[in-house]
Parts: structure tokens; C-alpha cells; sequence
């Protein structure tokens, strides 16, 4: 079996294989299926063997995200709705300036994760929205 040497942590047992990449965004689970490449066993770094292998994962890698993207801006609008805020009470209350719902829900923009986090909160516990309004 044919190994080299892995560019990130210089061990020597990198092989070739075929097998699916995964990464994490916004808490969901990305997964490209049947990459060949180059796979070290000490640090887990790979290194695509094609320039089209490499492109297939990132055109697949910015699909997943878009979709993502798309799915918490309507998670946003939905729980602003139900709160019965109007997209400038919502960013007077949660900053981004006057277009930032907006541009959240339309996917233009990413929030903040505090942002994201306080309003999901919010969608379970309605009756915290008047201590932000006093706050």
C-alpha cells in the first residue's frame, strides 16, 4: 500500500481512500459522499487527488450552506411574526440597524448568533420579550 507524508502534522502514513467528508455548520451536519484522496490517520487531514474532486466538495459545501442559510431566515421570520414584532421594532431591539430583518430574512445577511439564539429562546418563552422591550 503506497503512503506519503501528511502536509499538517508531517506523519508518514498518509493512504488513498474513498470516503465521504463531513463538517458542521450552524449546528447541522454537511456530508459530501465518496471522495477519493489522500487520508492521514494521525490528524485526519485529507487532500483531494482532483482539482474537480476539490470542486465537487465545495459546490456541494455551498449548496448545503445556502440551504441552511435559507432555513434559518425563514426560523427568523416565523418566530418575529409570532412575537408580533415588526421587522424595525425587531432591529431596534436587537441591533443590525434599520434593514437587518430585512436582509436576515431575505438571506442577503447572516445574524449574529446571539441574535439567532435570543429569538429562538424568545419562540419558546414569549413572555421574556416584554423584559427586552424595558431593557
Amino acid at each position: 500500500m503506497e503512503t506519503k507524508q501528511c502536509g499538517a502534522c508531517g506523519g508518514k502514513n498518509m493512504t488513498m481512500d474513498t470516503r465521504d467528508q463531513s463538517m458542521i455548520y450552524k449546528g447541522e451536519t454537511i456530508t459530501v459522499k465518496a471522495l477519493p484522496g489522500w487520508y492521514c490517520p494521525d490528524c485526519e487531514e485529507s487532500e483531494f487527488v482532483s482539482a474537480d474532486d476539490a470542486q465537487r466538495f465545495s459546490d456541494e459545501v455551498a449548496a448545503a450552506m445556502k440551504a441552511i442559510d435559507a432555513k434559518e431566515a425563514a426560523t427568523i421570520r416565523s418566530i418575529r411574526k409570532r412575537l408580533g414584532l415588526k421587522q424595525a421594532e425587531a432591529a431596534a431591539l436587537f441591533g443590525g440597524g434599520i434593514n437587518a430583518f430585512s436582509e436576515y430574512e431575505r438571506g442577503i445577511r447572516q445574524p449574529s448568533k446571539s441574535t439567532v439564539l435570543i429569538l429562538k429562546m424568545l419562540d419558546r418563552h414569549p413572555e421574556l420579550l416584554a423584559e427586552i422591550r424595558a431593557a
